[in-house]
């Protein structure tokens, strides 16, 4: 005969058994591609919008309309800013007035920052009139007008932080265009992104590497290809820290059936990437969720 405390036993065994645990879901990601194409695809990897203007720079905006830095072209000469709603149509459009326009930012209340590269680079902002609401000078080398600026974005604190890639250096500027904070970078610079901490999160295009710098400037994460199999950064220039912690990294030297983009974690452990067969890589480039929104505080 079983005792009681015996079968209790046995009960107990039994309901300790586990199933083998369930895989996690893969990671999928739709986003915004801006460069030499200009398009979003869903989370299958499917093309779902395409714009047919070169691009540099660009937000899905929270009405779908698409935000676009675009690249100098027989209708904009000297590069420009243009919202674009899902059927193609220009909504809003402000031509550059010197040599290119390699950044746009919304600001809300119907403003948009924008950078001019040339003689007298500078940042400005606009209204969906075309009135230049504030003017910021920048002080950058003036030989190379492309390689002045890329992804300047206005701070929460009203300033700007602006990767100057020639010079290798960030800087960040106050309206009146003083520099307030500066780092050196190890290589030209593309994207710089003010981290909620304070820390700033630092894209370095051909050195293949993305640094993360404190408010001292001291370098406190890197990843290189160094750390990642298969090498697969190849020109890091637009980078997005996602609400996990994890960083997405363009390469946008990749060509045909190579990596586009690549996500690691704080560990540099590979989580994601992008294939496909376009001979052109991404310029820059904005993480969807998957109803295709923006996240609420993009780091980008």
């Amino acid at each position: 005969m079983i005792s009681l405390s015996r079968l209790g036993a046995i009960a107990l065994v039994v309901t300790t058994i586990s199933l083998p645990a369930r895989a996690a879901d893969p990671i999928k990601h739709g986003f915004l591609a801006t460069g030499a194409e200009t398009f979003i695809v869903d989370e299958s990897g499917k093309v779902i919008w395409k714009c047919p203007h070169s691009s540099r720079d660009g937000w899905v905006l929270d009405n779908g309309n698409v935000l676009l830095a675009l690249s100098k072209s027989k209708a904009y000469p000297g590069g420009g800013v243009a919202e674009i709603d899902k059927d193609g149509k220009e909504v809003f459009a402000f031509k550059g007035t010197q040599s290119e326009v390699n950044t746009v930012q919304p600001l809300g209340d119907g403003k948009v920052l924008l950078t001019e590269a040339g003689d007298k680079p500078r940042v400005l902002e606009v209204n969906r009139d075309g009135k230049v609401l504030a003017e910021v000078p920048l002080q950058a080398q003036t030989k190379d007008h492309h390689l002045q600026t890329r992804m300047t974005r206005k701070l929460p604190n009203g300033n700007y932080l602006v990767p100057q890639l020639l010079d290798r250096v960030v800087r960040e500027y106050d309206p009146k265009g003083k520099i307030v904070w500066e780092v050196k970078t190890p290589h030209m610079p593309f994207t710089a992104i003010r981290l909620p901490d304070g820390n700033t999160l630092i894209g370095c295009t051909l050195g293949n590497l993305v640094i993360e710098v404190d408010k001292g400037g001291k370098e406190v994460w890197r990843v290189t290809n160094d750390d990642l199999p298969n090498k697969p950064i190849n020109d890091a220039w637009g980078v997005q820290r996602l609400e996990n912690g994890n960083t997405v990294i363009t390469s946008h030297h990749a060509t045909t059936k190579q990596t586009k983009l690549t996500e690691v974690t704080r560990e540099k452990k590979v989580v994601w990437t992008y294939t496909d067969d376009r001979k052109s890589g991404i310029h820059h480039f904005q993480i969807l969720d998957a109803k295709g929104k923006p996240e609420k505080n993009p780091l980008r």
